[in-house]
């Protein structure tokens, strides 16, 4: 698997402690949506899944800032023209389908991976996004507009009041409103906590025995 040096193009804030960030894309690196790249400094290692198009100019990933950590201030705080290594592509979580059968399921962060997918032009699917608050649901519109069905659920105090409720919006876990899914031989796509991905499969296991399940832990 060759190794790469790809430059930072731009650093954005999303919300709270999240980043988009961009890098130039280097000659010959191809990939598949739902596939990251492994970043290395020193002894650290570091995998992000890609959110750009395949067919883009340019590298976007999507993190969540640990101040305490040992990588993303690093990447995160570094001036635009930083080069970072790079291996990859890397992973098999690849959308495989057909859309009119596919679930996706995303907590936080996991929802990386289905972001791809959209922007890649996949189309017809179902997605549920679970966040605790509204701010959580990151590119929701995004998401929404790409997809057939969608559903925010949020699960926090600070959801949405009943009287001001979108019709896409769902007060509780992902988990709930899987519940409330009739019966189908489903394609499932989770992404998120290894504690959303148990549960969720649990689900699965009791509601939809015919089901196929891709799963890609997340944090």
């Amino acid at each position: 698997m060759p190794d790469y040096t790809i430059q930072l193009r731009e650093c954005r804030h999303l919300a709270r402690d999240t980043y988009t960030l961009t890098f130039d894309r280097p000659p010959g690196f191809t990939f598949v949506p739902g596939q990251y790249i492994r970043f290395r400094t020193g002894a650290l290692e570091r995998d992000y899944t890609l959110t750009s198009s395949p067919d883009s100019d340019h590298l976007e990933i999507f993190l969540r800032l640990f101040p305490e950590g040992r990588f993303t201030p690093q990447v995160v705080k570094a001036p635009v023209g930083e080069t970072f290594a790079i291996k990859g592509p890397l992973g098999y979580f690849r959308f495989q389908s057909d859309p009119q059968a596919a679930v996706l399921l995303a907590t936080g962060t996991g929802v990386a991976p289905f972001l791809a997918f959209a922007r890649a032009g996949v189309r017809g699917f179902t997605l549920l996004q679970g966040a605790a608050e509204p701010e959580g649901l990151y590119f929701s519109d995004e998401l929404r507009r790409a997809a057939d069905r969608y559903w925010a659920c949020l699960s926090g105090a600070r959801a949405t009041p009943a009287t001001a409720e979108p019709a896409w919006q769902f007060r509780g876990r992902i988990t709930d409103r899987l519940a409330l899914m009739p019966p189908h031989p489903y394609h499932f796509y989770l992404c998120g906590s290894a504690g959303m991905v148990r549960d969720v499969i649990g689900i699965i296991d009791r509601r939809f025995p015919d089901a196929v399940v891709f799963t890609e832990t997340f944090y």
